[in-house]
């Protein structure tokens, strides 16, 4: 993986003006990437009680609403065709397109960062495990980060992480994104990303009313939002998607239900030009 960076990084017919923005997205991009991840690994495993939101009683469930709600409404609204548009326009001119990729997993980890860095703990812990007990949950607590991990790069770690975008910018060539993802965990599932998400926040050792209401809500984006994803997919890989779709489960290994034919309607990264950023 090193050695591709390096190969991909020496290949640039970009101008010096252009490559120093390109560096400049991608420090900022995995910077914040690596900052959020941190984040979020120690929040969840004390069970939301490390926030250093100031706000207490109502005020508190109000903006822990808002923390709550940021992630998943701009994650979504960010993949319609509205939300490319926007991306394109949210980078230098005229490189905006290439850069939407990276753009794209700035935003989303810069929100993963506020929300588990501005949380306004409750105080409130039902329980905490000891002992051996907590041994073993952290490890299936890793374990399923480990599963995340292995999905994400399973989807395309450079689109996943923000790479492809201000490495295709440095080069001076148009993005070129990866297969529809049927490899690795996909083989199990057509969602590993957000099972394993779901996974992560559940298999915790503290358990407080901060980490139920956020594991609940969560879970719940990511039961729903992949039906959204999956209507592009439909839209962009027509009968390789339906195929791929009649023999793996949406989410549950092994649980095969009938399926209804997705529309062919949507938007977002996952074309031959576009691709869902997670």
């Amino acid at each position: 993986m090193i050695e591709h960076i390096k190969t991909i990084l020496r290949s640039s017919e970009s101008s010096p003006k252009v490559k120093r923005l390109a560096v400049l997205y991608g420090f900022a991009c995995h910077g914040i990437f690596g900052l959020a991840g941190l984040a979020m690994l120690v929040q969840l495993h004390q069970g939301m009680t490390l926030g250093f939101g100031p706000f207490e009683g109502v005020w508190a469930v109000v903006a822990n609403a808002l923390l709550l709600a940021q992630f998943p409404l701009a994650h979504s609204l960010l993949l319609t065709p509205r939300g490319n548009r926007l991306l394109a326009r949210l980078a230098p001119e005229p490189h905006g397109k290439t850069l939407a990729t990276t753009t794209y997993a700035l935003i989303a980890s810069l929100q993963l960062l506020l929300l588990f860095t501005l949380w306004s703990p409750s105080g409130i812990v039902f329980f905490r495990l000891e002992g051996a007990a907590m041994v073993a949950i952290t490890l299936l607590y890793l374990a399923a980060w480990g599963l995340l991990t292995k999905a994400s790069f399973d989807a395309g770690p450079e689109v996943q992480s923000g790479f492809l975008g201000w490495s295709s910018l440095w080069r001076g060539i148009k993005p070129k994104f990866p297969p529809m993802p049927q490899t690795g965990l996909f083989k199990i599932v057509r969602q590993p990303i957000y099972v394993s998400f779901a996974l992560v926040l559940w298999l915790v050792p503290v358990w407080t009313p901060d980490q139920l209401i956020l594991a609940v809500t969560y879970t719940a984006y990511c039961i729903l939002a992949p039906l959204h994803k999956e209507r592009r997919f439909a839209r962009m890989f027509g009968p390789q998607f339906e195929a791929y779709r009649a023999h793996v489960p949406y989410w549950v290994p092994g649980l095969r239900l009938a399926q209804k034919k997705t529309p062919a309607q949507g938007g977002g990264f996952e074309n031959h030009s576009d691709k869902d950023a997670a």
